[in-house]
């Protein structure tokens, strides 16, 4: 794989960042939409991301309306949702597609990484989660329906973490 913190990505508000930005932390990226049965997984982020940022980690939401139409909002109206609704104090990314033709160069990164049963490829659906080590290198990816405070999650998680 190339090197993640390198792709060029955009903040939810328009500003170019890169996974870079994060060097040093372990991530949970995360495809996310609004109106999606996984929405609620947003409560379990933001539990991740309050008891563990303190030690190096960080969730980043990545919303994506390839998956029926679930992320129809504006940045706006993205923001606001994340905030008002759940709390959201992660780092959001512009929407992007995550599969297809127009799939972004980070996701055709990750989708190279197989699962606990090894299956790489396409992203499934909303919230799938990959998980990257503060080298910016893909450690594991969880489907969907892995919720995000699952054992095997948090178990990734506090491998990596320096203690």
């Amino acid at each position: 794989m190339s090197t993640l913190h390198d792709i060029p990505l955009q903040t939810l508000d328009g500003h170019p960042t890169t996974l870079g930005a994060h060097a040093g932390k372990v991530v949970l990226l995360v495809n996310v939409a609004s109106k999606c049965g996984l929405t609620p997984q947003y409560e379990g982020l933001e539990r991740l991301q309050k008891k563990y940022a303190d030690r190096g980690f960080t969730v980043i939401g990545v919303p994506c309306n390839q998956f029926a139409g679930q992320e129809p909002g504006s940045a706006e109206e993205i923001q606001t949702f994340c905030s008002t609704t759940y709390g959201v104090s992660f780092p959001l990314l512009a929407k992007a597609d995550v599969n297809g033709a127009n799939r972004h160069p980070l996701y055709a990164e990750l989708a190279q990484l197989p699962d606990a049963e090894g299956e790489a490829g396409d992203i499934s659906w909303n919230f799938e989660k990959f998980l990257l080590d503060g080298q910016g290198e893909p450690v594991a990816r969880f489907r969907p329906r892995v919720v995000p405070e699952a054992d095997e999650v948090v178990g990734a998680i506090e491998t990596i973490l320096p203690r």
